[in-house]
Formats: C-alpha cells, sequence, structure tokens
C-alpha cells in the first residue's frame, strides 16, 4: 500500500494497492491532467532526485521549496511566533533533513493552507510534527488524503494565535483563504497569500483567476469580496506562494489598485 502522490498538482492521495484512477484536482477546469497523461510518484521515489532548500525569507520568517522544482514548484513558508511556529501552505516533499532543519527552528505547531492546489502531503506533515491542520471547510470535497489532525474551519476569519488570523476570501476556491501576519513585515503587518492574491511578475501587484493555467478570470463581485476581506486588516507586505513573490511596502495599497485594474479590465 502506497500514498501516491500526483506529478502535475503535487497532491498525496489515501494509501492505496494501486495507482488512483484519476486525480479530481487536476480534472477540474481550475488545474490539468499533464501533458503526457497522469502519472504518479511517491514520498520515496521523490526524495531520490529532489530535495528541500531551506532559507530565511525575512525576521521570523523561513521558505522551505522543493529544488529541482517539482509539480506546481510552490514554496512554503515557517512563521516562527511566541505562541508556536505555524507552517503556512505544504509541498510534496518531506525528508529527514527537513524535519532536522525545521526542529532547529521550533518545529511546527499548527499548519494552515491556503486552498486545495498546496494540500500536496499535508497529511505527513503533519504527523511528523504532530501538528493539527487547519483548511476551510467550504474545500472539504478536495482533500485526497482525509487525516484525523484536519480541523475543517467555517466562517470568515480564524484566530491562530494573537498574531495571526486566517481570512476567507474565497475566488480561486471558496474556501480560498490568506494569513494575516500582525507582527509581520517589521510590525507593519504582513499577508501569506499563496496565490488566492497572486503576486504578479510586477511585484507592485497582484492578480485573482479562477484558474492561472487556463487563464479563467474572476468576475467582478469575486474580486470585491476579496478585497472587502482582507480590508479590515492592517499590512505592509504580501508574500506569494513561490520564490521571490513578495510585494515589499504599501502592499494594501497594491491590492486596492491592483482591484482596480482588474475590474477595469473585465468591464470594458
Amino acid at each position: 500500500m502506497s500514498n501516491y502522490i500526483c506529478m502535475t498538482c503535487g497532491t498525496q492521495f489515501a494509501a492505496g494497492a494501486q495507482t488512483p484512477a484519476t486525480c479530481p484536482i487536476c480534472e477540474d477546469e481550475r488545474q490539468y491532467i499533464g501533458w503526457e497523461g497522469q502519472k504518479w510518484t511517491t514520498m520515496g521515489t521523490l526524495g531520490k532526485n529532489h530535495h528541500n532548500i531551506i532559507k530565511t525569507v525575512d525576521p521570523n520568517l523561513t521558505g522551505i521549496g522543493t529544488h529541482p522544482a517539482f509539480a506546481i514548484g510552490q514554496r512554503a513558508l515557517l512563521v516562527q511566533a511566541p505562541e508556536g511556529n505555524i507552517l503556512w501552505d505544504c509541498i510534496s516533499l518531506i525528508d529527514e533533513p527537513t524535519i532536522a532543519a525545521i526542529n532547529a527552528l521550533g518545529g511546527v505547531s499548527r499548519i494552515a493552507i491556503s486552498h486545495p492546489h498546496f494540500y500536496s502531503s499535508m497529511a505527513e506533515w503533519s504527523h511528523a510534527f504532530d501538528a493539527p491542520i487547519y483548511l476551510h471547510a467550504d474545500d472539504r470535497e478536495w482533500v485526497m488524503r482525509p487525516d484525523p489532525a484536519i480541523q475543517f474551519w467555517q466562517g470568515e476569519t480564524r484566530a491562530l494565535g494573537q498574531e495571526l488570523t486566517l481570512v476567507r476570501c474565497g475566488g480561486h476556491f471558496s474556501g480560498g483563504t490568506v494569513l494575516h501576519w500582525a507582527a509581520g513585515a517589521e510590525g507593519k503587518g504582513a499577508l501569506l497569500s499563496g496565490d488566492i492574491l497572486q503576486v504578479v511578475s510586477d511585484r507592485r501587484y497582484v492578480s485573482f483567476m479562477r484558474s492561472y493555467p487556463n487563464l479563467i478570470p474572476l468576475p467582478t463581485q469575486i474580486i470585491r469580496q476579496i478585497v472587502t476581506a482582507v480590508e479590515p486588516f492592517e499590512y505592509d507586505r504580501i508574500y506569494g506562494g513561490w520564490w521571490g513573490r513578495v510585494v515589499q511596502s504599501k502592499a494594501k495599497a497594491a491590492v486596492a489598485l491592483s482591484a482596480e485594474r482588474y475590474i477595469a479590465a473585465i468591464e470594458g
């Protein structure tokens, strides 16, 4: 029995004697089946030719990403907080060097994930650190490996301590979530956004899509919903889901300007 991992989206599935028949996440219109067809791997096989890079992004913030890039290629973020470290978003590969490096930084007390494309091997990460996983209940159907560690939260916000708050924005997925870190950006506040707020190549802006690879936009009312969800929070910086995708300053104004630009383009 193996927990097979989809090589296109990086999601790990419940244990089975054979590979799953399909990957529902990749069959959804927001993702895609790999150009060479559906392919699978396992944690052991993945670890033979990949390893994780762990490096400081900012004070009390560490990035964790797989090299060479695997599946979607995102990196996770470890927020070091007084009430215990939070792993934000997740990646497929976890191995003993990674566990040792993260334990040296204080371990992981809680895991929170923005949306199903980043669920990856969340159960393996949870077991390694004995950490609960917080997912929005609206995305329950996309969990391919159920686990008792998963806690589905409901509503619009969920506090994970004095400095950290999960905020449901919707958009890319119904339960699409960002993490507000009040102590981030040298105390000015930060958002960890995955690609719910996608930091684009011109890092003065973000964008919003139902599907990034298939270029399916979101309607105007959903863009306004996302902006409204984060409006009550103060933040000067946004950390996107990939290395280097950071709006370094004036991020709250950048979100408002980006939304105006997007809506103007959609509405013509």
